[in-house]
């Protein structure tokens, strides 16, 4: 028996389903029942019937699982697996801009700890974001935590008054301009998609700037054969299997989050068996954070 045949017989057992983000392991993807980006999963987490979910992703993704499925058990293959920008703001912060600003929303990207979800008037993701804000009656908007979406927002939406926190994601905030502009070079009729969680130094060099299911959608849509992609790479088995017959680039210094492949097959089938890793959170925090979660749920509608 294969481990991919051990893992589907114990996800029977355990009325288990495995919901996993683009940019962890091809292997992973390939095993799991709904792939998606971190809106894509909040809704999947929701809607599934199965009791318990093997959430295949960082930490913050288990959270918000878990906080929108309170009475279902959640399972994280690696523990370890965590998001730096998730913890890149602060509590004190949030009230100091509560007290400071009148008439103010505080928008929280869902990469973010349930520590700080719980102190937001409501949740965001990439894909949503612009939609979002946009919808909220609030004049004044306090982005957390990352900076670079932030202000893609911000250009999207300028009827708001928006205040920037300095949180980033590492690998996105890496990607250098000179690496792009040589593959453009290389490749002069490859389209650039790049994901707004980029500086912007890179989003000025767009022809389309998207959540990374967006990324994928515009593939799938366009005319063009070459695509230069400027976010991490695991997405790239999820564009070679849609678009076959399409060339996807990736810079020089590849786009990996470490964190994200610390999820394996091995990991999976060991918390299918034992239940190791299960996410708990206090009553309490999932009473804060579940109202910012559902509110984006039911805007992004």
């Amino acid at each position: 028996m294969t481990i991919a045949e051990e893992i589907r017989e114990w996800k029977r057992k355990k009325d288990a389903v495995i919901l996993a983000h683009y940019y962890v392991p091809g292997e992973v993807q390939e095993i799991a029942d709904d792939i998606g980006d971190s809106y894509y999963l909040s809704k999947a987490a929701v809607s599934r019937k199965e009791r318990v979910l093997v959430f295949c992703g960082v930490s913050f993704m288990g959270e918000s699982a878990k906080i929108l499925n309170p009475d279902k058990t959640v399972l994280m293959p690696d523990r370890r697996a965590d998001c730096a920008m998730a913890h890149m703001a602060d509590r004190e912060t949030i009230q100091k801009m509560r007290d400071r600003y009148e008439d103010l929303a505080v928008v929280c990207y869902i990469n973010s700890t349930a520590e700080l979800k719980q102190y937001s008037d409501v949740c965001v993701t990439s894909a949503n974001a612009v939609d979002i804000v946009r919808a909220l009656p609030n004049k004044r908007i306090f982005f957390i935590p990352d900076r670079n979406l932030a202000h893609y927002v911000a250009e999207q939406v300028p009827e708001k008054q928006f205040l920037y926190n300095e949180g980033f994601c590492p690998i996105h905030e890496r990607m250098l301009p000179g690496e792009v502009e040589r593959l453009k070079a290389q490749h002069p009729d490859a389209k650039i998609l790049v994901h707004p969680e980029c500086p912007e130094q890179i989003r000025k060099m767009a022809d389309h700037i998207g959540s990374t299911s967006g990324i994928i959608k515009y593939v799938g849509k366009s005319a063009d054969s070459e695509f230069i992609i400027c976010t991490e790479e695991g997405v790239r088995y999820e564009l070679e299997k849609n678009a076959p017959g399409k060339q996807f680039y990736f810079t020089e210094t590849l786009p990996v989050c470490r964190d994200m492949k610390l999820v394996t097959l091995e990991k999976i089938l060991h918390v299918l068996k034992t239940g190791e890793n299960e996410v708990v959170l206090p009553e309490e925090m999932i009473k804060a954070c579940e109202k910012p979660l559902k509110r984006m749920l039911e805007l992004g509608r």
